[in-house]
Formats: structure tokens, C-alpha cells, sequence
């Protein structure tokens, strides 16, 4: 098992302290292209004016001579330990932001991270499947995540297929549908959540549903297309850690992260892959 060591708290410097930045971890996959993963988060954490550190959990890299389909290769979980431990004793993290984790053996050491840090507010984007995992292997990692990384979610992010998944909502095909997981997940982890309709559900707007356990709102803004842009929900998982590093409430984070990512789908990068990538810097 990877070792962890903790850092004393009183060595660490206070983020809070006047003009100093807000630091927000992301721990998160690479992808190589640069339009998802840790790549995507330290853009958006930039773009929101808070200070950025990335714990690497896995290098995705799509294969261009494979009808780009993903290569996944799972850092050493020692290796994720040493960064997050490194991480710790150079900063106080009070913000975390989780993506891609990839196996069981990387979620057990995040897990334990934050068992022992107890970081005040944590951003769960529930990435639940990577296509280039066997489905075994994929099946073992979501039902990990679920029990050892959900408990310690405050916000999590899921999208349209996440949310089935998480809620055991069926098909989700409406707005309705989707507040119906938003409770059923807020009811089975205790965290605000905010469910991503975005291109999935049908109609011009790209709704969004966020509940906090009292509270349902409906976030919508027009769809730019009817194709998913490669690192929207990176984008916005990133912007809403951000904005609740920076003292925001949950809804108000919810709402300006929703902003950010449509300024970036609307300032999309195209390449020679088959697919679009989000540019925060879109968003002015």
C-alpha cells in the first residue's frame, strides 16, 4: 500500500492571508491533448484568479491510428501519495477538486488523503468509465469511487450518463428526470449537487439542475451546438472549486461556473482530432 505522511498544519502557509490567492488542488488524470483532466483545471483555475497544484492520477492519451480511442496508464499509487503528501506540506489545501482517479488502488490512496486532511470543501467530478479500461476493471473503480470517494464529496458534478449511474434514475430525458437524480444522489452522499443535462437533454437551452437538499434551480443557457466539447465538465467542476475557494455560496458558484463554461464552449479550439476542446481564456 502507498504511504502517506502528514505534514504539521502549523508549517503550512494561511491562503487566506490579504492578497494572497486562493490555492485549489485538482487531482485529476492528464490528457494529452490538453482539452480535459488536470490540463483543463489549471487553465480554468487560472482564468478564475485562484492559484492551481494538480495531483496526476493516471496519463490518458488518445490514439490517433485507433480512431482515437483512449490509452489509459495508471500512475504508481506511491507516486500519487509522494505528490499529494509534497502538496500538503507546502500548502494548506482547504479546496480540493477530484477527476479522473482510474483504479481501485488510485482512489484508496485519495481516499485516505482526505480522511486524514479533511479539506473543508471537495468538488467531486465522478468520472465514472474511461474507454480504454477493461469493463471489469472499469466496473470495480466506479463502485470505489462511490464508496470511498463520495462520502467525502460537498459538490459533486455529474453528468447526464453519471447521474443515471449515481441516482439509478433511468433514461434521463427531462428536466424532471434529472431533479429527480439531483435529490436521489444529494439524498445517498449528503453534497450539493449540480446534474448536467447540458447537450443531452432535448430543446435550444442547455439545462443544468442544482440542489442542495432545500433548494431546486434550473440552469440554463442556450446550447452552442448538439455535440459535447471536449472538457466542459472539467471546466466546470474546476470553476466551481474555484469560486468557492473564493468565498461564494454553492448556487452562486454553481451560476458563475455555468458562465464561464459557455464562454468557453462558445471560444471552442478545433484541431485534427475528431473532437472540439473548451478555451477558458474565451471567457475574457
Amino acid at each position: 500500500m502507498a504511504q502517506l505522511t502528514t505534514a504539521p498544519d502549523a508549517s503550512t502557509p494561511d491562503s487566506s492571508e490579504p492578497g494572497r490567492p486562493p490555492v485549489v488542488l485538482t487531482i485529476a488524470g492528464s490528457e494529452a491533448t490538453g482539452g480535459a483532466g488536470a490540463q483543463t483545471d489549471l487553465k480554468t483555475f487560472q482564468q478564475s484568479r485562484v492559484f492551481g497544484i494538480a495531483a496526476l492520477t493516471c496519463i490518458v492519451s488518445f490514439d490517433p491510428k485507433d480512431n482515437w480511442n483512449h490509452r489509459f496508464v495508471p500512475v504508481d499509487p506511491q507516486v500519487i501519495a509522494d505528490q499529494l503528501e509534497a502538496i500538503a506540506a507546502a500548502y494548506t489545501i482547504d479546496t480540493v477538486k477530484i477527476g479522473m482517479l482510474g483504479t481501485p488502488a488510485t482512489i484508496e490512496v485519495v481516499a485516505g488523503w482526505l480522511a486524514d486532511r479533511k479539506p473543508r470543501t471537495v468538488v467531486l467530478d465522478p468520472v465514472l468509465i474511461c474507454k480504454g479500461q477493461e469493463p471489469g476493471a472499469a466496473l470495480d473503480t466506479d463502485q470505489a469511487l462511490r464508496r470511498q470517494i463520495l462520502p467525502h464529496a460537498t459538490f459533486v458534478t455529474p453528468n447526464h450518463f453519471e447521474s443515471e449511474q449515481l441516482s439509478g434514475v433511468d433514461d434521463i430525458g427531462s428536466v424532471e428526470d434529472l431533479t429527480e437524480a439531483a435529490r436521489r444522489i444529494h439524498e445517498a452522499s449528503g453534497a450539493v449537487v449540480l446534474a448536467k443535462g447540458g447537450v443531452r437533454l432535448a430543446g435550444s437551452q442547455a439545462q443544468d439542475v442544482f440542489y442542495d437538499g432545500s433548494r431546486v434551480d434550473v440552469l440554463t443557457a442556450p446550447k452552442i451546438g448538439e455535440v459535447a466539447v471536449s472538457g466542459a465538465g472539467c471546466t466546470l467542476a474546476a470553476a466551481v472549486a474555484a469560486e468557492l475557494a473564493k468565498g461564494a455560496d454553492p448556487l452562486t458558484a454553481a451560476r458563475s461556473a455555468k458562465s464561464l463554461v459557455t464562454a468557453s464552449i462558445q471560444g471552442r479550439i478545433t484541431s485534427n482530432a475528431p473532437f472540439d476542446a473548451v478555451w477558458q481564456g474565451a471567457a475574457g
